[in-house]
């Protein structure tokens, strides 16, 4: 009866008494009358790729409308063929062994065994199989509810109602130009939640930023109107873990709005916002500056005076970016502030960053790294710096009264581009760059930012 009772508190039962389940059916119920599903013909939920946060954010949904089955499937999609390696076997069996929970629940599915062989190294386990029992291979501390694992991508997508982008930013083009193939005889448009955080820099014709929402747009041919991006101050671990948390899901209005009634948790809050730009670009820049963040944390023995002075340089040029590329972005401010706040205390860019720093990791170990996933903000480096390097788009300094190339007014973006990128100088060039004798108060970056006069339409393509 142990298994029972488990899965019935998933789902909002306590002592065979229905807590939630009446509210989780009924907002079920009018998302399924917004994509006009006739009864019998359930929601389809699709999560496309399995990182960290793709599959918590999946087994959330999950956990609170899994069991209404014939009103929803909810699957996930992952490349099949990746191998765990042994040390990770041996970590995953002391996990399963010290949550009774997850032990009794792999015995009752025969699945236990198998985790028994690979500990002993006569057995190789994949990461589509173990995530089937819940294991992320990115999060192999947080085990979670089961999920249906599909690894045949068209099988996954073709009849989605709803499709949650979990893949890295420098992958969501190239699986969402292989999915439009799939869709070519649809009647229906799918909606598209995109949890990517970075962004592409298209230097010809003209000099733009390509974000992931837009990527997704142009490999796939759905309107924007039907992609929406979600982000917040969230580390997925703790969010499945249930501490509280918050996010947004921007977009048109016509679905943001019933989605975020849909994805709402006594945990996890989601507001809705129609400032889809600043939000994107925003979730691209807090990975950059995390980097940093990491490092500086790192280099100072985790000095607060010291990370302070970078957290208030960094956010200046984060605001004087979006300004950049939006008329009037949303303020960094509420979420969007918490979001930066909690990506450079705790996220995997700041990890990297750290250890950089620290000498346990180099550059050359690329920027995928095992047990931690896909380190978007390198990549984000090299497209902020590139878009922003180019002279065609130059502004006024305000100082020396010439026209410049817009990163020349962001010196943490350059540092940082040149410790990741060209690896001209090491990590210590951060410190270096916040002690410079003659950099600026970060105050007169925002006051110029919030003049409007460095507004340039065309980088993101208006």
């Amino acid at each position: 009866m142990v298994g029972t009772s488990e899965i019935e508190n998933n789902h909002g039962f306590a002592n065979g008494v229905c807590v939630n389940g009446a509210i989780l059916e009924e907002k079920l119920d009018e998302l399924r009358r917004h994509f006009g599903k006739a009864e019998g013909d359930p929601l389809r939920i699709v999560g496309v790729g399995a990182g960290a946060w793709g599959s918590v954010f999946l087994a959330l949904l999950q956990d609170s409308y899994g069991h209404l089955r014939d009103k929803v499937l909810i699957r996930i999609w992952r490349r099949p063929g990746r191998q765990v390696d042994r040390a990770t076997a041996e970590h995953l069996f002391e996990v399963i062994n010290s949550r009774e929970d997850v032990l009794r629940r792999l015995i009752r599915r025969c699945a236990y065994l198998k985790y028994v062989e690979a500990r002993l190294g006569d057995r190789t386990l994949y990461a589509d199989e173990i995530l089937k029992d819940g294991f992320c291979l990115n999060m192999i501390d947080t085990p979670l509810c089961p999920l249906k694992v599909v690894t045949n991508l068209q099988e996954a997508v073709w009849d989605a109602d709803i499709v949650v982008n979990g893949l890295p930013s420098t992958e969501t083009r190239e699986v969402f130009e292989e999915i439009s193939r799939y869709w070519k005889e649809r009647i229906s448009t799918p909606v598209i939640i995109s949890l990517a955080k970075g962004i592409e820099a298209e230097l010809e014709p003209v000099p733009r930023i390509v974000t992931p929402t837009q990527m997704i747009h142009q490999a796939s041919g759905v309107p924007m109107e039907n992609i929406l991006y979600l982000g917040g101050p969230n580390i997925a671990a703790e969010i499945y873990n249930k501490e509280y948390a918050n996010a947004r899901i921007c977009g048109a209005e016509k679905w943001r709005k019933p989605l975020a009634k849909f994805l709402r948790q006594p945990h996890f809050i989601v507001w809705d916002n129609g400032d889809l730009v600043t939000h994107e670009v925003m979730g691209g820049l807090k990975n950059v500056y995390a980097i940093g963040a990491g490092m500086v944390a790192a280099l100072t023995n985790e000095s607060a005076t010291s990370k302070s002075v970078y957290f208030a340089h960094c956010t200046s040029e984060m605001i004087f970016i979006t300004h950049l590329l939006a008329e009037e972005p949303e303020r960094l401010a509420g979420p969007l502030l918490a979001d930066t706040y909690v990506t450079l205390l705790k996220g995997r860019n700041a990890w990297y960053g750290q250890m950089l720093a620290k000498g346990a990791l180099s550059l050359d170990m690329g920027d995928s790294i095992k047990g931690k996933g896909m380190i978007q903000g390198v990549s984000a480096v090299k497209a902020f710096y590139e878009l922003l390097g180019q002279s065609s788009i130059s502004v006024l300094h305000p100082q020396e009264n010439k026209p410049v190339a817009p990163v020349e007014l962001c010196p943490i973006l350059k540092t940082l581009y040149s410790i990741l990128i060209t690896r001209d100088f090491p990590s210590q060039a951060i410190l270096q760059a916040l002690r410079d004798e003659t950099m600026h108060d970060p105050r007169e970056r925002i006051e110029i930012a919030q003049s409007h006069a460095f507004y340039i339409p065309s980088l993101l393509g208006q």
